[in-house]
């Protein structure tokens, strides 16, 4: 009788301990998961609000779409002085020229809004991901919690029936 009451508390005692020690794991596990979805946040906000026309490729191309420009209007202000062009014509290739930069900025625009879009579905998709880690963390926790009540409510039965209490 005695030796069953021992080995119920030692039972009991065993399993609070494990649960104390799982429960203490997996919160540690839920703060690392939230400071990934933080850093998650993070990165969506850094680079979504990101300037597409300031970034170091499209800063490239405007710089070379505009170098082209420059020495297409030189040429053609060369041309009209050598061989006696029109004014008109020189207007018409800076216009030209000036489209020409005007398309490639607008390109780079929906470049921009389509990077947006693959940044904000990579978010979308790590953050659904966090969220369910969490949610099975969550219910890990509660299984602690109803086998460490098991365990206490079964341990407390056997002590009050090995006391004849029962």
């Amino acid at each position: 009788m005695l030796g069953g009451i021992i080995g119920g508390a030692a039972g009991a005692l065993g399993g609070i301990f494990g649960g104390i020690s799982k429960n203490k794991m997996l919160k540690q596990q839920m703060a690392m998961i939230n400071e990934q979805k933080r850093e998650n946040q993070n990165w969506y906000d850094r680079r979504y609000n990101e300037d597409a026309t300031q970034r170091a490729d499209a800063q490239a191309i405007l710089t070379k779409t505009a170098d082209m420009i420059k020495q297409r209007n030189q040429q053609s202000a060369g041309t009209q002085a050598v061989m006696g062009g029109t004014e008109e014509s020189v207007a018409a290739a800076k216009e030209a020229n000036a489209k020409a930069l005007s398309d490639a900025t607008s390109q780079i625009a929906v470049a921009g809004a389509q990077r947006k879009d693959q940044i904000e579905g990579q978010y979308r998709e790590r953050k659904q991901q966090l969220d369910e880690t969490l949610r099975n963390l969550e219910g890990q926790k509660q299984n602690i919690f109803d086998i460490a009540s098991n365990t206490i409510g079964g341990a407390v039965n056997g002590f009050a029936n090995g006391m004849g209490l029962g």
